[in-house]
């Protein structure tokens, strides 16, 4: 419990048999109020097990004579009454009562006020804006409405589907600069937004978020609001672009926008092209992932080096078709969300990209894989190395200590598992896409399967592809 208790919304042990439903009903309605989160609730075996077996492991089978005994034998009588007490009494059923913050009607209006007189207005749509109570295809059909450039980060990647007009994927930086008015919706001013400084101080920010200390981190500091809103996302969304019915907005913005992608898209396409001395350009075999990724995917991402390349380069399907480790790169944690995800949505293909490192974490769980019948694919990408750490370490510490892997045949430990493995290497180079439909094959055939992918490189800071 003091391990749990910093970490979890809430926490808290079950002492008797009857207290076991509206404790787990309590934690429950935590786990999803306001900001979702942790709960931890401590159930000892005293209340699992049925009241006849821990009456024999409490309870002497017969009393003692001695005073002392007797005394004893009398509280653990008392003791075990007491455990099972109204055990079968009947227990509050039905829909949990949960406290989602709700913005106000006036400031919703003072949003609106203030977005109707933007010129180059954009919006940052983060993970909050998927929560329920508001369906994916609602909130997609209001930002559609509303009809501002947005940027997609964390679970809200993939909303408006692949190639949207309004959904602009490269140099948020630079857009964030030139825009008169950002709405940050679920979104926080954390590292990834260089804690509030890739804002202008010019712009009016707007940020909506249910845990008003997360939405206010580093506010007066490097960044300042002028609406901040405590409420759910995607429900003040809806009811901003019901405010601004009618609003339209010059097509210059986001043009400019949507060129400036154009522009390193190319770039990309130029790195694709670029040669290696050895193993294959990740940028080239990501761009054929692209490609092939069917309409019914789900894109499970755990890893570094090679899933930051991936961010910029695949683009998941539909709305909640992207699922990663989140701001504090919790490696791992790939074998678990393609397992939910591919029981959860059995129609679904799920590709993992993974590390080589972070597989390192989820090889073994392809036992599980094989041993229910859950077929998913996982396509690594093995440069032999830690690399994203390796690139901060060595300019800095001048050692490479920690950061080297070996090109491990990750393929063929799979299929000691039982899985299939395949390879992909300089020697079938030109064989990228037939071997990631045949991977696609064997997972509609039932089967879990790994690809091996043997890779240089990339820097998508000075441009250059190093091996």
């Amino acid at each position: 419990m003091s391990l749990f208790r910093p970490l979890c919304k809430f926490c808290a042990s079950v002492h008797r048999v009857r207290d076991i439903m509206p404790t787990l009903r309590t934690a429950m309605a935590a786990a999803q109020s306001g900001t979702p989160g942790p709960v931890f609730v401590e159930l000892p075996i005293d209340v699992l097990y049925p009241y006849f077996m821990v009456q024999k492991e409490m309870v002497p089978a017969k009393p003692p004579k001695g005073l002392m005994g007797r005394a004893v034998y009398w509280y653990l009588e008392n003791h075990l009454a007491n455990l099972f007490a109204g055990a079968w009494e009947p227990r509050p059923e039905g829909p949990l009562p949960l406290d989602i913050p709700q913005a106000s009607p006036q400031q919703v209006q003072r949003c609106v006020e203030i977005l109707s007189r933007a010129k180059r207005p954009l919006v940052v749509l983060g993970s909050q804006a998927l929560l329920p109570p508001t369906p994916a295809s609602k909130l997609r059909a209001a930002m559609e409405t509303l009809g501002v450039p947005c940027f997609l980060g964390g679970m809200a990647r993939g909303l408006l589907g692949r190639n949207h007009p309004l959904h602009i994927r490269q140099n948020r930086g630079a857009a964030l600069k030139k825009a008169d008015v950002v709405l940050l919706a679920g979104v926080v001013c954390d590292f990834r937004l260089s804690y509030g400084r890739v804002l202008s101080r010019s712009s009016k920010i707007i940020i909506v978020n249910r845990n008003r200390k997360e939405m206010l981190i580093n506010s007066d500091m490097f960044w300042k609001p002028q609406e901040a809103v405590q409420g759910d996302v995607g429900s003040f969304v809806l009811k901003l672009v019901e405010g601004l019915q009618g609003q339209t907005w010059a097509s210059d913005w986001a043009e400019e926008l949507r060129q400036a992608d154009q522009q390193k898209e190319k770039s990309f396409r130029e790195k694709a092209m670029m040669p290696v001395s050895q193993h294959l350009n990740p940028v080239r075999v990501l761009q054929l992932v692209e490609e092939t990724l069917p309409d019914n995917s789900i894109l499970v991402v755990d890893g570094g080096d090679f899933v930051g390349t991936a961010a910029h380069l695949v683009q998941p399907r539909g709305p909640l078709c992207w699922l990663d480790p989140g701001a504090f790169g919790t490696l791992g944690v790939g074998a678990g969300f393609a397992l939910g995800a591919k029981l959860c949505r059995p129609d679904a293909e799920v590709w993992c990209l993974f590390g080589d490192g972070a597989f390192g974490y989820s090889l073994i769980e392809f036992d599980t894989f094989v041993r229910h019948k859950i077929p998913v694919m996982a396509l690594i990408g093995n440069d032999a190395g830690w690399t994203q750490i390796s690139r901060e370490q060595v300019p800095s510490l001048g050692s490479n200590v920690a950061c080297g892997l070996a090109y491990t045949d990750y393929h063929k430990a799979a299929m000691g598992l039982g899985a299939q493995g395949l390879l992909l290497s300089r020697e079938n180079e030109d064989q990228v896409v037939k071997v990631l439909r045949d991977a696609q094959q064997q997972c509609r055939d039932g089967h879990p399967v790994v690809v091996n992918i043997l890779i240089g490189r990339t820097d998508f800071r000075d441009g250059s592809i190093a091996v």
